[in-house]
């Protein structure tokens, strides 16, 4: 009597798919239901897909599974998925102009509202020889940039002032009531005389 031994290694057969030798109905309804790119577990063999042969859809495939990357010039550089952190965090890298009254910045691409697609983030590291003069202290670092911009106290009041004047610069001057109105004028300054 022969023993079974375990088998050492992957053993595979490949099953193949009974041909149906039914009515033609049955065969066009299986035909759409396999035409498409990906096929669901049911109809895998043996768990593995075989792609379809169509070229058409081979290279459409193919065009799905390419990674989007900035190319090969910027080493690849892979597209962010955008949170609400990061959105926030580049729109105000976009309006950093404005925060400090005396840093200027180059003109970017302010006109145009759309976020990059393609940026990495990155943390600083400052050297040992730096370590009194531009260090930030374990209280002013945060996670994100909007965060320490927020917790900064210096950058806080020249906001407020800078909102101050602007408010002051477009109210209107003088009492609403003593403003020229043209023929009302001269009804209030008959009343006023009687």
């Amino acid at each position: 009597m022969p023993e079974n031994k375990p088998v050492i290694g992957l053993s595979w057969e490949p099953k193949l798919p009974q041909l149906s030798f039914g009515t033609k109905k049955s065969s066009s309804n299986k035909e759409a239901e396999t035409s498409a790119l990906y096929k669901p577990s049911s109809e895998l063999i043996d768990g593995l897909f075989v792609p379809p042969n169509d070229p058409k859809k081979v290279n459409k495939f193919l065009r799905k599974q390419v990674k989007d990357t900035a190319g090969k010039n910027w080493f690849d550089m892979p597209a962010q998925t955008i949170t609400p952190e990061l959105k926030r965090d580049l729109q105000l890298l976009k309006l950093r102009g404005a925060m400090d009254p005396k840093r200027h910045y180059k003109k970017s691409d302010l006109k145009s509202k759309a976020l990059p697609k393609y940026f990495q983030v990155g943390t600083v590291i400052e050297p040992a020889s730096e370590y009194y003069s531009s260090r930030l202290t374990k209280k002013e670092r945060k996670t994100t940039i909007t965060d320490e911009l927020l917790s900064d106290r210096k950058l806080g009041l020249y906001r407020k002032r800078k909102v101050r004047e602007i408010e002051e610069h477009n109210r209107p001057g003088g009492v609403d009531k003593w403003k020229i109105r043209g023929s009302q004028s001269w009804k209030r300054a008959k009343q006023r005389r009687h």
